[in-house]
């Protein structure tokens, strides 16, 4: 089984929107309670239903956790740079 909580990385490298379980990752939430939060209308962020998959836009993660992609990617830049010396 993967980490659940994602790094800053990860949530940069995010697409557009993405699946419901890896929307769940980004909260800290696993996937049964994921589905289970959507169901009861309780998930963190908005949550569109495509057929019968579930979409969460990645503005609004990001929104949610407090993070601005601008200044999110420079800060983990700097933290890299950091690690390297």
């Amino acid at each position: 089984m993967s980490q659940l909580k994602m790094s800053l990385d990860e949530l940069l490298s995010l697409p557009v929107s993405v699946d419901l379980t890896t929307a769940g990752r980004a909260f800290g939430i696993g996937r049964t309670k994921s589905f289970e939060l959507v169901r009861q209308g309780r998930f963190p962020v908005k949550v569109l239903s495509v057929g019968a998959k579930y979409r969460v836009s990645r503005s609004a993660i990001f929104e949610a956790l407090g993070l601005d992609p601008a200044t999110a990617t420079a800060s983990a830049s700097d933290q890299r740079s950091a690690a390297r010396r």
